[in-house]
């Protein structure tokens, strides 16, 4: 693990007004003394000469010192290969000439896992050809925990906080929390059903938990690369479209079931209230007989899922 610099940069104002000065003087040093020499009619002093092209040549190298660093960004300074300490803090800055910088942003960004990378082409020139771009995700298919196949996607909101790990640590720390991402969310599905009915974890029924579940997973994957994942939500999960309509027929008949049980607790409920009363009140005396034949005919009427038609018995219960 590389620990991140930061190097303290002096303001650049300063050699700004010295590198305009050595660019400006130096030339005109230089005419001033051939001008002189010819006027004089003698030769040219060879060391003003030298002292001019000297101070010339120094603020042109000076100008390679410069840097300005925007408000959430970030230059990362080597020597010769050598890691030397990250300028984190906006403003205008003046630094070794021969350093090399590199830029990170330490802006928050976020992208959707399943989307594709288009690289960076440059001509043999090192002009760029074309830019670095990101397609929209596409729902990955993994395997529920009970093998169900399943669509998901997540959208994940990240940023750099160690410049010098997410350059030094990883090869492109880009693609890292891509791929890195995608992994963890494949992993986060197979763990899980996609729904439940024991009130255990699932995909659907537990969103908030299995975001944070989704988070840390990535976070784990991505502390080597200097990335903090701010956060992680499932965009899109479905099944695969070829269960899904068998899914929706078990969705639909667990629906039915869950229903009818809560008739069927409510219409006994019912029935034992009428029974209390009667009983109670004395009201009718009722045998066994009548008592099962009242049950089964309240039953009927509470749990039947069409309008009852009454019938008028008017004889006896055995006749």
């Amino acid at each position: 693990m590389i620990a991140e610099k930061r190097y303290r940069a002096s303001s650049g104002w300063g050699p700004l007004a010295v590198c305009l000065t050595l660019l400006v003087g130096g030339p005109i040093c230089f005419i001033w003394s051939l001008v002189a020499a010819e006027q004089a009619s003698r030769d040219p002093s060879v060391i003003v000469i030298i002292l001019s092209i000297l101070a010339f040549l120094a603020g042109i190298l000076m100008l390679f010192g410069f840097l300005a660093v925007a408000p959430n960004s970030a230059r990362v300074l080597l020597l010769f290969g050598e890691y030397r300490g990250s300028v984190v803090e906006s403003g205008f800055y003046w630094v070794n000439p021969f350093f090399s910088k590199k830029h990170l942003s330490l802006r928050v960004r976020n992208f959707e896992t399943g989307s594709i990378t288009t690289p960076e082409t440059k001509d043999a020139a090192g002009k760029i050809l074309q830019h670095r771009t990101r397609s929209s995700g596409r729902p990955s298919k993994v395997n529920d925990r009970d093998g169900n196949p399943i669509e998901i996607s997540a959208v994940v909101v990240w940023k750099v906080v160690n410049t010098a790990e997410a350059l030094f640590e990883v090869d492109d720390y880009e693609d890292f929390v891509a791929v890195q991402s995608e992994a963890a969310l494949r992993n986060l599905a197979s763990r899980h059903p996609y729904d439940s009915e024991d009130h255990e974890v699932s995909l659907r029924g537990n969103t908030l938990e299995v975001c944070d579940q989704l988070r840390d997973d990535i976070q784990e994957r991505l502390d080597k690369a200097g990335v903090e994942v701010i956060e992680a939500r499932i965009s899109h999960l479905a099944y695969a479209p070829e269960i899904a309509a068998a899914m929706l027929q078990r969705q639909q008949a667990q629906a039915v079931v869950a229903a009818r049980t809560k008739i069927v607790e409510g219409a006994v409920g019912m029935v034992q209230m009428a029974l209390d009363h009667l009983s109670r009140d004395q009201i009718v005396d009722l045998d066994d007989e009548r008592r099962a034949a009242m049950v089964s005919n309240l039953l009927v009427v509470l749990c039947s899922d069409r309008h009852t038609q009454p019938v008028v018995n008017t004889g006896t219960l055995h006749n």
